[in-house]
């Protein structure tokens, strides 16, 4: 098949990119490089089967480009983070809403019948509700969240209106190769690892006890490759979470991350986190019910969150140090 990436030199766009070029398939990587990286991509450029569009997804003929005959398109490009949509929500809306229907309406256009896109768990709210399932959502308690949300309203609407098949993916605290641990809107776990490995104190919002579903990069990856290529009837038009199952607390996870990185720098064990105030616009609990995407999609997360962070310790011990 021939694969559209859009966010295709970000953290898990790159993941995607890989993967599907090592199955063979063609993609094109449709970028802006805000928040993507040149370097994600660097491995691919030379491959024949890679071809990276540098653009904007609110620009809507960029948009027409780059779905010029793409067989599907694999949706990944936003503007993430709760602070950042807090600080800015208007660029946030303009990204991840008008950007999205930019997106989806070219692949309508052009005939695509399959539109696979990055949703979020943060749709589920004040939800008080664990396991997150799927039909069961509360009020969203930031701009992003509003986005994500409004962007499973437009999918499902053109799955009515157009025929055109979506699967929404409701990720939960994504980590692994590639993501990046700079900048304010840096994910926890990237910058507990730098700044473990620069001898620095991590700071953690609120006390600790904060919980979370974080899923390695694979599973992600697992679950993408299952959307775009079920054959199931049933599995589309539909909005799955993609989480291992398993909830860590801040506090554990601080453990988990130093207690890898022990192995190559023993002067590690001393280093405690500092505790701050808590984030606005956190949610205190999540964690995922994965049996909709294990129904529907066969999917079967293999990595719980100890052995992926076994491997994203080697990954940034190797790139940042």
């Amino acid at each position: 098949m021939r694969i559209l990436v859009t966010g295709g030199a970000g953290f898990i766009g790159s993941n995607l990119c890989e993967f599907w070029l090592k199955e063979g398939h063609s993609i094109v990587c449709l970028d802006n490089f805000s928040t993507g990286k040149r370097e994600n991509i660097e491995p691919f450029l030379m491959n024949p089967n890679f071809l990276l569009i540098e653009g904007d997804i609110r620009d809507i003929d960029t948009c027409r480009k780059a779905v010029t005959a793409v067989d599907a398109v694999v949706h990944e490009a936003a503007l993430g983070s709760v602070p950042r949509s807090i600080k800015d929500p208007k660029t946030t809306n303009d990204v991840n809403i008008g950007g999205f229907v930019n997106m989806i309406a070219a692949a309508k256009d052009a005939g695509i019948k399959r539109f696979v896109y990055a949703a979020s768990s943060s749709t589920y709210g004040d939800s008080k509700e664990l396991p997150k399932q799927e039909d069961k959502i509360g009020n969203p308690l930031s701009p992003y969240a509003i986005t994500k949300f409004v962007d499973e309203l437009y999918a499902g609407i053109f799955s009515k209106l157009y025929g055109i098949e979506t699967i929404g993916l409701r990720y939960f605290n994504v980590f692994g190769r590639r993501q990046d641990p700079e900048g304010a809107y840096a994910a926890v776990i990237p910058k507990f690892f730098m700044q473990l490995i620069n001898h620095q104190q991590p700071v953690i919002n609120g006390d600790g006890s904060y919980s979370r579903d974080f899923t390695y990069i694979d599973n992600v990856v697992q679950a993408n490759n299952l959307a775009l290529f079920s054959e199931k009837k049933e599995a589309v038009n539909q909005v799955y979470n993609v989480a291992y199952g398993q909830r860590t607390t801040l506090v554990e996870l601080f453990d988990f991350i130093r207690e890898n990185l022990i192995q190559f720098d023993k002067s590690v064990r001393t280093i405690e986190p500092v505790f701050g105030p808590f984030r606005e616009g956190d949610i205190p609990h999540s964690l995922a019910n994965i049996e909709k995407a294990r129904r529907l999609l066969n999917y079967n997360p293999q990595f719980d969150v100890k052995t992926g962070l076994q491997n994203a310790a080697q990954w940034y011990w190797e790139n940042l140090k």
